[in-house]
């Protein structure tokens, strides 16, 4: 079954469901969808998200971002939480690392090392949502979203290539949102600069999950146990 998800209107939209976890584990199908804004779905593609299970949506985005008003109305009954995951305040670190290498995988190390409080803030809401569904979003659903994606699957014990392979999607995924919003693919410009540093997409994501303990981060962040313990029961299907 593919994990794509064709909502009308939807760009990048995919379930984690499906994908191998530690122990014969795998990822529950419905538990958590990514995506880029949902802003552009349609009245079908709002009942489509609501029909796959939805009851839950993270919006990653900040108030500096150009936010797109939604071109249908949300069913009444889902809920909306505003969790901006990018400290902008923090001016130290975005002159380093918000300028062209921002939307590249590069600053995804780093930002994990200095914000844990940031995912876990993420994270603890999708383990403690009301049942259902949860869709987590930023603007392209390739950077932010990748970040909190990486983390859950990497609790999960999903295997590195495979948390790789599912951020890589993006990048297809995008260009008809891109096209339509009348902007240049973004792909070769992140490579070039991935390419100026002496590195790759794959590479850059490697050395950000190479020794990566996602518990242990998102302890640091603020998590406990019972948070740990609580999204993994609703990530992962028990073992046959």
């Amino acid at each position: 079954m593919s994990r794509d998800l064709l909502w009308d209107g939807g760009y990048n939209v995919r379930d984690l469901g499906e994908l191998p976890a530690a122990a014969g584990r795998r990822i529950r199908r419905g538990a958590v969808v990514r995506s880029a804004s949902p802003a552009f779905l349609t009245e079908a593609g709002w009942a489509q998200l609501w029909e796959h299970g939805v009851r839950t949506v993270i919006d990653l985005t900040h108030d500096d971002d150009r936010a797109r008003p939604d071109e249908a109305m949300r069913p009444a009954a889902l809920t909306t939480l505003r969790l901006p995951l990018d400290p902008i305040e923090d001016t130290e670190f975005w002159g380093c690392w918000g300028t062209r290498l921002n939307g590249t995988p590069l600053y995804y190390k780093p930002f994990l090392y200095r914000f844990p409080d940031r995912t876990a803030q993420v994270v603890t809401a999708i383990a403690h949502a009301e049942p259902g569904g949860v869709l987590v979003h930023c603007s392209a659903g390739r950077d932010r979203t990748g970040l909190i994606a990486l983390v859950l699957l990497a609790l999960a014990g999903v295997a590195a290539d495979d948390i790789i392979a599912d951020h890589e999607l993006s990048h297809e995924r995008l260009r008809p949102m891109f096209t339509r919003l009348g902007w240049p693919d973004q792909e070769p410009f992140i490579n070039a600069a991935l390419a100026e540093h002496g590195t790759t997409r794959r590479e850059t994501l490697s050395a950000a999950l190479d020794s990566f303990d996602a518990a242990d981060h998102l302890r640091s962040g603020g998590c406990t146990d019972d948070d740990l313990a609580a999204l993994r029961e609703r990530l992962l299907v028990p073992a046959v």
